[in-house]
Order: structure tokens, then sequence, then C-alpha cells
């Protein structure tokens, strides 16, 4: 029972699976399980950097200046759901030794399939246009170069950092592990300064709120920034760099440690996320504050908001402000990158040298950020990344779908699919945020569509085609939830059943030898 049929013909065996693993193997079981753990850490990091991006950044500073604390609740749900489905990629990832593009592939028709991809290089997009954005404003408080040079200077930028890749994962990982702790000190610091009232902002993480005006806008955007569909593709793709064991306890071990470390990165996370709304609501409903800085708040905006840091940075906020955003913005463009390399091959198959992959999913991104910021100038281009934040947000229940119902299969999973509990809340979380998606959606489009100032036939025309893209929205998320599993893909739990057998005939023989012994 070395192999079980995949579609279209492809073979999947053990042997297979075990060369498409990287050479970072972690060390023998008979080590202390702390070594092995440390051989497992660097894709949970890699990917809570997606939390902390220039997105991130942008919505928490505007949750912060417009509802002081009432949002922190938001952050506190978004990413302790990130925490269970980021679980749930790594474990799909390690079990089956394919990565969610992959997996799409072999499940869906072709139609299906193709209509995925799309929509996973949209989310790519959705999330790489904060990124680049947040870079090239970074470019221009340094250098005080046009925001559109500094697109293009971040897209290059980002291909030559993407060249440590042959000098293994791991090498990457630390740069970007040490470009984000840049950021963070930062804000950290000026919290511990600026001293915001604890009990405000325990009530806000704790006590669910969504009162005064664009509050639900706020927090559509708060979780499209925090929950992001393509770090799904990206978690189960960077958890195959880890040679894990074909056995039983190397897959749970392994299962375990990923666990642990995106538990422990992303409480990183939060506590900066937490840290950054604190500060923005603190500084900016602050008594104290000058006509200057409070026309700041009223629209902050990644390029504007350096002045927070003046307590902490004095003269130099600007300077040091614009290094941290640099290095946040980096790092995760390099995520966002690696994220639409493997869907476009794991969707696609495409053969092609790994640079040309990554110049085309990097242009991919590119090109809708510098016709913005050349039309739009640096005004646009921050409008731009907080509807990005909203575009993953709709997008999400593309990728969280197909993921929680791989991650539950017994034909995929085998004995290591999910538990009743977590499919469950998992669930039922989802779709929480996927309903809340779509009645937002709804009641924008609706109340927009009756009150705009345009002609009655303009608004007639623009609802015939709206309405019936809802429609098929819906009968997607529909579709994608109550179709059938049907590509059995339970590798591991096959190997799982066989180690039991081998087991219970090695338990069996040793009893006969003992009985024998005994005689």
């Amino acid at each position: 029972m070395d192999a079980v049929q995949a579609p279209a013909g492809v073979v999947v065996d053990v042997e297979a699976l075990a060369g498409r693993r990287g050479s970072d193997a972690p060390a023998a079981p008979k080590e202390p399980a702390w070594k092995r753990f440390l051989c497992h850490v660097g894709p949970g990091f890699m990917v809570s950097l997606a939390y902390l991006d220039p997105g991130n950044l942008e919505t928490d500073l505007q949750a912060g200046s417009n509802h002081r604390y009432e949002l922190l609740w938001v952050i506190l749900i978004g990413l302790v759901f990130a925490l269970i489905i980021q679980s749930l990629s790594a474990n799909l990832g390690v079990v089956t030794g394919w990565h969610l593009a992959e997996l799409c592939k072999a499940e869906y028709p072709t139609w299906v399939r193709i209509c995925l991809w799309l929509l996973a290089e949209l989310a790519v997009i959705a999330a790489d246009i904060p990124e680049v954005i947040g870079t090239a404003f970074a470019f221009n408080l340094l250098f005080h170069i046009p925001v559109w040079v500094g697109v293009l200077i971040t897209g290059s930028s980002t291909l030559l950092l993407l060249g440590l890749q042959k000098y293994g994962v791991r090498k990457l990982e630390l740069l970007v592990a040490l470009l984000v702790f840049t950021m963070a000190a930062c804000f950290f610091i000026e919290m511990s300064i600026v001293k915001p009232p604890s009990k405000e902002v325990i009530h806000g993480l704790f006590v669910p709120s969504l009162s005064g005006s664009g509050a639900t806008g706020d927090t559509i955007a708060l979780l499209g920034a925090l929950v992001m569909p393509h770090n799904l593709f990206l978690h189960s793709a960077l958890v195959l760099s880890r040679n894990t064991p074909s056995s039983v306890r190397g897959i749970k071990d392994a299962c375990r440690f990923f666990l642990f470390e995106s538990g422990i990165a992303l409480f990183v996370a939060l506590l900066i996320n937490i840290c950054i709304v604190s500060v923005s609501g603190t500084v900016c409903n602050s008594s104290k504050l000058s006509p200057d800085d409070s026309a700041k708040c009223s629209d902050i905006t990644l390029d504007s908001s350096s002045f927070l840091l003046r307590n902490v940075l004095g003269k130099n906020s600007a300077v040091v402000y614009g290094v941290a955003l640099l290095a946040c913005g980096i790092s995760s463009t390099i995520t966002g990158t690696y994220a639409g390399q493997y869907i476009m091959q794991g969707f696609l198959d495409i053969k092609v040298k790994q640079w040309l992959r990554n110049l085309m999913t990097r242009s991919i991104a590119i090109v809708p950020s510098l016709i913005v910021a050349i039309i739009g100038g640096p005004s646009g281009a921050g409008r731009l990344i907080i509807i990005a934040s909203m575009i993953l947000s709709v997008e999400l229940p593309f990728a969280l779908i197909p993921l929680l119902k791989f991650s539950s299969s017994s034909n995929k999973m085998g004995e290591n699919k999910n538990s009743i509990y977590i499919i469950g809340f998992s669930w039922i979380l989802g779709f929480i945020i996927i309903g809340i998606n779509i009645y937002f959606l709804s009641s924008k489009l609706v109340g927009w569509i009756f009150h705009n100032s345009m002609p009655i036939y303009a608004s007639v025309l623009i609802g015939i085609v709206v309405f019936p893209l809802m429609l098929l929205y819906i009968s997607a998320v529909i579709y994608l939830t109550f179709r059938k599993d049907t590509i059995k893909f339970a590798l591991r739990g096959e190997l799982q059943a066989i180690e039991t057998d081998k087991s219970k005939v090695a338990n069996h023989s040793s009893n006969e030898e003992n009985k024998e012994q005994l005689v």
C-alpha cells in the first residue's frame, strides 16, 4: 500500500512525497523535543509578517484614530481565527505533502480551478498593493522621491532580496524577521511613553462594540488586513521546506511544532497590532494635540503618521519611521511574491525558471499600484490600501472553504483530519466573517445605487450588472461549501494504518515470546 491514486492518472507514493520536501530536515526523534522544535521554526514567523504589513498598519492607524480602542476585539478575534486556519494550512501540507493550490487543482473541475486561480491571483494583488505602496511611501519619506518611482524601486528590490533563496529558505526567514522587528520596536517604545489607559484597552479587547460612524467599514477592513487568503496557500507550501519523516510520530510532532510556532508568532503579531491601535487612539484623541496633528488624525495615512512617533524619536521621527515602514514593506512584499509563486505553480503547474516566475508574479502585483500612484498620487494610493483590504475580506471564502473541507476530509487527511470541535468552531467563525462581508457589500451597494447623484437609468444599469454578480458570489460560496469531496488522497492516513498494523503484529509476537519464556 505504497501509493494512492490521484486525479488525471497521477500516482502519489511515499518516495515521491519525500522528495518534495526541502533540505532543512528536523533532528532525529531521539534528540530533545526543543531541538526538534527549533528545526521547525520559520514558516509561522514568515507567514505572521502578513499580519504586520503596511495594510495592517494603515487599518490599525485608522481604527485607533476613528474609534480609539473600540475595535481591538476585532484584532483579537481575527488573530485567534488566523491561528486556527494557519495551523490547519500547515497540517494540510505536512500530512499530504502537497500545498493548498496543488490540492485545489487535483480536486476541482477545470473551470472551477481556473476561477479559483484567478481569484487567488486577485487576492495576491490586493495583498501586495498595501505592501508596495507602503514601501514606496517609505522611500518618499527617506529620499523625497515620487511615490510611483518608489513603486518601481520596490519591485526591483524585492526581486534582488528573493535572490537569497539560493542560500536556503531559512536565511530569507531570518532576514525578514530582523526587518519587521525594527518597526515593532518603535511602536512598543512609543506605547510605553503615551501610556494608553489599560482599562479602556482591556475593555476594547474583550467587549465587542460597533458604535460610531464607519465602524462596520473599519471592521471589514481590519478583518481583510488580518485574515488574508493568500496566506493559506503560502503556509501550506512553506512547511514543505522541512523534511518531515513519513511516520506517525514524525507527522504528529511536525503538526504540533508548527502549531506552537504559529501561536508564538501570531501572539507577537497580536501585541504589535494592539500597540499600533493604542498609540494611534491615544495620540489622536489627546487634548494636547496641535491643530496640524489633529488634521492629520482626521484622515491618517501611512505617509502622514510619522508624527505618532515624535515622543520617542523627536525631530528624527520621519526618518526612523521611514526606515521602520521600509523594513515592514520589503519583508511583506517578499512573502507576497512567495505566495504568488506557489499559487501559479500549484494551479497551473507552469514549468518555468524560478526567477522568471518571480518576475511574472511581481509584475502582476506592481502594475495596479503603479497606475494608481501615477494617476491618484499619494492620496489615491492611500485610499487604495483600504480598498485592497476590503477586497481581501471578500476573497477569503475562496481559499478558506477549500482549506476547511480538505483539512476535515478523511480522503485527504486520513486519521489526521480535524476534530469535530475544530470543524465546528472554524466553520462557524468562518461563516460569521463571510456573512459580515455579504451584509456589508449588499447594504453598501444597495444604499449607493438608491442614493447616488447619477441619472436613474444609470443606477438601473448598474443594478442590472451588480445584483447578478452578488448572486453569483453567494452561489459560488454555496457550491464550494456543499460540493462533495471526490478525490482520495489519504496517504498519511494509510501510512498510519500500516504502522498500527505493524505495531499490533510486533506486540503480538512479543506477547507470544513472553508466553514461551514463561512456559
